[in-house]
Formats: structure tokens, C-alpha cells, sequence
């Protein structure tokens, strides 16, 4: 049995072995010829009895079945010592058979399926030749496989392996045996100064007491004993007393955070359910305040101007020679400032004495003087001669200016200052306006279209105050609603500076 490296022909029909501890292959050199060997010279390595009986009949026992030649000429390996083999006989032919290394296999080792040796039958005086079963490669397989069999079985150690495998687990087992016999060495020692040592005999005396002694204290210690068990029953019925305590304490605890978790999904529910309605009382005040400072009047009766007239819901009242306006588009713009004039006059009465009545009649109001004359203040008129249409637009008028001086003595009563007190910004005066006639007979279409625009705009002051003074509206709303309407207080403090105002500039008639 040689290793993978070195330079012995190889047989290419024996296959190849690994070593059980490094792993590496192993080529096999020479086993056909011992196979062979083995198995015809029978007379060389024959298993008669009276050949075993001579050396030794234990040695005879064990080898009257079989054995295994194995080469003597095997060379050996540099520093690695042969291990003897043979059994315990002195004869001088087993010392023979053990020189020519044969290794014994036991009666109950039996060959492999289809191996190369037939056991003899027990009940023969004298075992009969072996004849093989196979020759050539299978029983160079049987050979080999039963020589590391039996090697694994002697050695304890996994068969085949290679030659530095071997040396490694020598030098291994010489290092246990040394190991071994430096602790034997050690025991003896201790051994013999223990036989040196003197020995003091206690008296019978001295024995007893010390007895007594001894069982005093293993007494105590029983009591010990007792009283630590005794203890460690209290401290474990304690313990599990704790543990049931434990428990109901674990459930107290997840019912709590159960209860917990379900108050502060609720509690954030409640919160956004609390948020969602702020946020709605805050868009209802916004609204609130919104419709708060909204005034109807304001928004029934817009009061503007449209270049040259002025206009009320955005009819226009007068006309141009260049623009006629048809009498339908006044006759509407008359009925709107007949009803804002009537139901501001309404408002206060009987504080305000209402001598001139207004009767707002859609597109065909009516004035009624205070001898219950009634007079039409609708058109189509005679633009030469409108007497009853011109008394009409005196009465509207008249009853206008009384609503101002009405006007001006609330505000005196209470107690504003006289400059603020309230006034119109175009003077009236009878039938005239800032000096331009309300009347058509015999005037100018442009004179009577200015003299409308500014009763427009007087009216449009008399509703300021109206709201301002009134529960309408606020009087701050009114800027903040409409930009062009601008306050009361306002509206006083730019008259003192402008009487005109804004309306009357926007007209380029002078």
C-alpha cells in the first residue's frame, strides 16, 4: 500500500482508495499477485490444525479459517517504527507465521458477497483447502477490503490512510501513552508519601466523642435542613400566592389599556367631531356677519350714475337730445325711487310727519299733496306743457327735503355735532336742484337730466343715514359691502370738504 505520490507502476484495474483522514487517493501496488498467492498456494498458507496445534491451540484456533499474506519486502516509511501484529504464542512456527506477517482473521469475520474464501466446515477433523469463488480483480477487491477491515477493527481508527496520516496518529498515540505514564508516575508518588505519612489512632474515648460531636452537628444541620424547607415551602406558597396576583393584576392592566385605548379613540373622535363643528360656527358667524352687513335697501335700490344720467337699479332717469331715453326706462327708475323714499318715510313714522304721500305704483307711482291731490309721475308726457308730471317731480321733491330735515334733527338729539349733523349735498330749493329745475315745461333736456341725477344723489344720502341710523346695518359695513358707497361718518366729514361728493364730480355737466 503505497501513497498517491510515489513512483510504483499502477494497476489500472484496482481501483482507487481514498485516505479516511486527508482525503487524498491511494494507489494500491502488488495485491494481484498476493491475491493470487493466497488463494493457490494453499500448501504455503494452509490452515491444517496440526500445524496450528504445534505452536499454540489459541492461535490455532483463530487461524483455522483464514489469513491474509501480506508482503514482508514492504518497504517502510523513514522513522515510522512496525507495530507487531501476531498473537501471544511462543512456538516456533507461529513466531514464523508472524514473521512472514500474517494476519490473523477471527472464525466470525466472514468474507464479503463474492469474496475469494470459503470458511471450512466446523465439524471436520481437518479443515479442507479453501477454494476461491472468483479470481483476478474481484478478488483483489475482497483481499483488500477485508485487509482494512480487520486493520480498522485492531487499530480502532478508520481504514485505509496514507503514510503521513499514520505518522500523525503514531506521534498522536505516543503522546497519550506519554501523557499516561506521567500521570501513573504521579499517582505513585502520591501513593508512597501517603505510606509515609504517620498516622495518629484516635483512643476509643477521643472516637466516641468525636462521634458525638459529628452527630450533635449533623443534627443541627438536619434542623437547618428543616427549618430552610419549612422556609422554602412558605416563601413558594408566598411566591404563588404572588403569581395569582400577578396574573389579575396582567388582566387589570390590558383591560385598562383596552379601556384606555377605546377612551382616546373616542376622545379624538369627540375632538374632531368638536373641531368639525367650530369650523362650521365659524363659517356660520363669517356668514353671519356677512348678512349682517348686508342692507336690503342697499341692494334692492343701487343708486349709480351712467355718464350724463343718473341711474337707480340701473334705469336711467332723464333724457339727452342724443340719447332718448324711452319714457318706459323712467317711468321704472320713478317707481324705484318712489318706493325707496316711501319706505324710508315709512320707517319713521309717526315721529316723521309724512304731509306729502308717495304712492309707489310699480312703473306708474303717484304723489298725493297734502290736500289728498294726486299726481301722476309717469310718462309719456307733452315735453312743451306737463304741468300735473312737473307738480309730481316738485312733491317728490319737497317730501325728499323733509326726510333730510327729519333727518338732520335725529342726528341733533343725539348730540352730533353740528357740522355733522346730516345735510343733503345738493341744495333744494322749491322746484330746483343746485339751481337746475326738476320741471320739463320750458326747460333744457340737459338742465332736467342734471336736476335728476342730483335728486338721484341726494336720495342716495338720505339712504346712507337711513342705514346707518337704523337696525339695517352696521354703519362700517357699508364700505366694506359696496366700495362705492363709502360711510355716514365718512360721508359727513368728505361733504365738509366736498359737497358734491364723488357722484356730482363724476358728471361733466357744471
Amino acid at each position: 500500500m503505497g501513497e498517491k505520490g510515489r513512483s510504483f507502476p499502477v494497476d489500472p484495474s484496482v481501483p482507487r482508495w481514498v485516505c479516511q483522514n486527508c482525503r487524498h487517493n491511494l494507489c494500491i501496488v502488488g495485491a494481484d499477485s498476493y491475491a493470487d498467492k493466497f488463494f493457490n498456494d494453499f500448501s504455503r498458507s494452509g490452515m491444517q490444525g496440526s500445524s496450528m496445534h504445534g505452536a499454540s491451540s489459541v492461535l490455532a484456533s483463530k487461524m483455522d479459517n483464514s489469513f491474509v499474506v501480506l508482503p514482508k519486502q514492504r518497504p517502510q516509511a523513514q522513522g515510522v517504527p512496525p507495530r507487531p501484529r501476531g498473537g501471544a504464542g511462543n512456538a516456533s512456527q507461529a513466531g514464523k507465521a508472524m514473521d512472514e506477517s500474517f494476519v490473523v482473521v477471527y472464525k466470525s469475520e466472514s468474507s464479503v458477497d463474492g469474496g475469494g474464501v470459503q470458511s471450512p466446515s466446523p465439524d471436520g477433523g481437518s479443515n479442507g483447502p479453501l477454494q476461491p469463488n472468483n479470481s483476478g480483480f474481484h478478488s483483489t477487491i475482497t483481499l483488500l477490503k477485508r485487509a482494512f477491515e480487520i486493520a480498522t477493527t485492531q487499530t480502532q481508527v478508520e481504514q485505509p490512510v496514507c503514510l503521513e496520516c499514520m505518522k500523525v496518529l503514531s506521534d498522536k498515540l505516543d503522546k497519550e501513552v506519554e501523557d499516561v505514564n506521567r500521570d501513573i508516575t504521579a499517582y505513585e508518588s502520591c501513593l508512597k508519601r501517603l505510606e509515609g505519612e504517620t498516622r495518629e489512632v484516635l483512643s476509643e474515648a477521643d472516637f466516641l466523642k468525636e462521634k458525638l460531636k459529628i452527630e450533635e452537628e449533623e443534627r443541627k444541620l438536619e434542623a437547618a435542613i428543616a427549618e430552610m424547607e419549612k422556609q422554602n415551602a412558605e416563601v413558594n406558597t408566598e411566591l404563588k400566592e404572588l403569581d395569582l396576583k400577578s396574573g389579575r393584576f396582567k388582566e387589570l392592566e390590558e383591560r385598562y389599556w383596552h379601556e384606555f385605548n377605546t377612551f382616546q379613540f373616542q376622545l379624538i373622535s369627540n375632538q374632531e367631531e368638536r373641531d368639525a363643528i367650530l369650523a362650521k360656527i365659524e363659517v356660520s358667524q363669517a356668514h353671519l356677519e356677512l348678512l349682517k352687513r348686508t342692507n336690503v335697501l342697499n341692494d334692492a335700490f343701487p343708486i349709480w350714475h351712467d355718464g350724463e344720467f343718473g341711474t337707480i337699479n340701473n334705469f336711467r332717469l332723464g333724457r339727452l337730445p342724443k340719447i332718448p331715453v324711452e319714457w318706459d326706462e323712467i317711468n321704472a327708475a320713478w317707481g324705484q325711487a318712489c318706493l325707496l323714499l316711501h319706505t324710508m318715510c315709512q320707517y319713521f313714522r309717526p315721529k316723521f310727519q309724512y304731509r306729502i304721500k308717495i304712492l309707489p305704483m310699480g312703473s306708474y307711482p303717484r304723489i298725493m299733496d297734502s290736500n289728498n291731490n294726486t299726481y301722476e309721475l309717469f310718462g309719456p308726457v307733452n315735453l312743451f306743457w306737463s304741468t300735473r308730471y312737473d307738480k309730481a317731480m316738485t312733491l317728490f321733491l319737497t317730501c325728499l327735503k323733509d326726510f333730510a330735515e327729519f333727518a338732520n334733527s335725529k342726528d341733533q338729539e343725539n348730540n352730533i355735532p353740528p357740522e355733522k349733523c346730516f345735510k343733503l349735498p345738493y341744495k333744494i330749493e322749491n322746484d330746483k336742484v343746485e339751481n337746475y329745475s326738476i320741471t320739463q315745461s320750458f326747460n333744457k333736456q340737459e338742465n332736467w337730466t342734471k336736476a335728476l341725477k342730483y335728486t338721484l344723489c341726494n336720495l342716495k344720502w338720505a339712504l346712507y343715514w337711513f342705514v346707518g341710523n337704523t337696525n339695517f346695518q352696521p354703519l362700517s359695513a357699508l364700505v366694506s359691502s359696496h366700495s362705492e358707497v363709502p360711510g355716514v361718518s365718512s360721508l359727513y366729514t368728505r361733504r365738509g370738504n366736498d359737497p358734491k361728493l364723488e357722484f356730482r364730480n363724476s358728471s361733466p355737466m357744471t
